[in-house]
């Protein structure tokens, strides 16, 4: 079945019927490890068995297997212990204190640190605060890339 591409008239995200939809995701293009953060994440809602298996899949492409993730309780509603996705079971590790940050860990003493925009955020302002933690050597606070 042919995919059907957007009107040159629409405005915004498309979608497939019945595909699923990819996380929107950016990643620091080199991986080099030499900023806060690795890239950023903009989840769709705040229900994390819905949003967390998708982003798994997708960071799973790039890292490898994924074994953990780390994330604040307080910006996610009832978070299990762990998720399925790839068909593994993956541990999800509480800690407070920030809740636009996920950590991803896919080896041992091996983490990468994304931004979280807010679900609802304003587009062009995720664009930006995507875009700025997705750049090489990026040094710049999650809340300034998110309010500032």
């Amino acid at each position: 079945m042919p995919i059907p591409f957007p009107a040159s008239s629409s405005f915004g995200p498309w979608t497939v019927p019945a595909a699923p939809l990819l996380p929107r995701l950016e990643l620091e293009p080199t991986m080099a490890r030499q900023g806060v953060f690795d890239g950023a994440w903009w989840p769709r809602s705040n229900h994390v068995l819905a949003e967390l298996p998708d982003l798994i899949t997708a960071l799973g492409a790039h890292f490898g297997r994924i074994l953990r993730v780390g994330l604040d309780t307080s910006a996610w509603d009832s978070v299990p212990r762990s998720v399925a996705a790839n068909g593994l079971m993956v541990r999800i590790n509480w800690f407070a204190g920030s809740d636009a940050t996920i950590s991803v860990t896919r080896g041992f003493q091996d983490h990468f640190l994304l931004l979280v925009v807010p679900p609802g955020t304003d587009p062009t302002t995720a664009a930006s605060a995507m875009a700025g933690a997705s750049v090489t050597g990026n040094h710049t606070p999650a809340a300034e890339l998110l309010y500032g």
